[in-house]
């Protein structure tokens, strides 16, 4: 089995790449040659960079499958299909639960909730376009490739090697235990998948040549995000108190806060039918827990910092 992965080097790559590995697949990547350099050895890569347009370097190859986990504008996107039509025979899209619409959602909801218009005009990526931007390059796929598609819609991913500090920040909170500041109702359900559970899904899609959409959600048991802070705090052997705190002392893009509580409650039941496992909660919460204490634990970018925790459990 031939497989491409454009952007195998970070995260969701990364994990995908080596998933594709363990499976015994013929693995080649594509990127810009300035992230994981020392990531995979004997493995070819070829060097292109799709903001540019760069993909001379996928005219020459041929694979089973291309899995494209850095498309987010339709640009990218069908540039990179250009690169590789005719001698890929399925391509895979990383896309995002952010595609679907959150009038009427309900829990459980399927891969077969209505989806948000497509946008094509902006390649600018904030909170109103991402997902819309990611349903024009999903009809681009559909359209290019038909049957010969496959989308994979995660929601938010999590585990060792993230850089967006969505898990990591809670992790680490409840490691410290005391008082956690929590800006909205501990209530709310949390889904996250971990990274090498999207990536069995995803290697086992392209083995088995399944057409589809896929939403990647987790975990398997139904989780609060107050309960999901205790079991951070479980595995470092600390004793948290969750504390609710105004929504307006947080800064904004608050870690796993969702004002729609039924966007973590959709269905995983056809990603796991096609093959998606589920790591334990706490076992990837153990992992990340691991994994950024021997990184040395650099600053986050996203949740309160000590000071603003502190400003927030002062305002209850």
């Amino acid at each position: 089995m031939r497989v491409l992965v454009l952007g195998g080097t970070s995260f969701v790559g990364r994990a995908i790449a080596e998933d594709a590995l363990r499976a015994g697949a013929e693995l080649t990547l594509f990127g810009r040659g300035k992230t994981g350099t020392d990531l995979f050895p004997g493995v070819p890569r070829l060097t292109g960079d799709r903001d540019t347009g760069d993909y001379a370097a996928l005219r020459g190859g041929r694979w089973d499958a291309v899995i494209d986990v850095s498309g987010y504008v339709p640009r990218h996107v069908g540039q990179a299909m250009d690169a590789v039509w005719q001698r890929a025979g399925r391509y895979v899209f990383i896309s995002s639960h952010a595609v679907y619409r959150h009038e009427g959602l309900e829990p459980g909801a399927t891969e077969d909730f209505p989806r948000r218009e497509p946008l094509r005009d902006t390649e600018v990526l904030d909170g109103d376009s991402y997902g819309r931007l990611k349903v024009a390059c999903e009809d681009d796929v559909l359209a290019r490739y038909g049957s010969r598609a496959t989308i994979v819609r995660p929601g938010k991913v999590a585990g060792p090697h993230d850089g967006q500090d969505g898990l990591t920040y809670w992790v680490r909170r409840g490691a410290r235990g005391g008082q956690v500041a929590v800006p909205a109702d501990p209530a709310q359900p949390v889904q996250v998948i971990d990274s090498r559970d999207l990536a069995r899904l995803v290697v086992q899609l392209v083995t088995d040549d399944r057409r589809g959409a896929f939403q990647a959600v987790g975990p398997a048991e139904p989780v609060t995000l107050g309960g999901l802070i205790q079991m951070c705090a479980d595995a470092a052997g600390t004793s948290v108190e969750v504390v609710r705190v105004p929504a307006e002392a947080a800064p904004p893009l608050f870690p796993l806060i969702r004002p729609v509580w039924a966007t973590q409650q959709r269905s995983a039941a056809r990603a796991r039918a096609a093959g998606m496992p589920a790591t334990p909660l706490p076992v990837t919460i153990a992992d990340v827990l691991a994994w950024d204490r021997e990184r040395g634990e650099p600053p986050l970018g996203r949740g309160f910092t000590p000071e603003q925790q502190a400003a927030a459990l002062a305002r209850r």
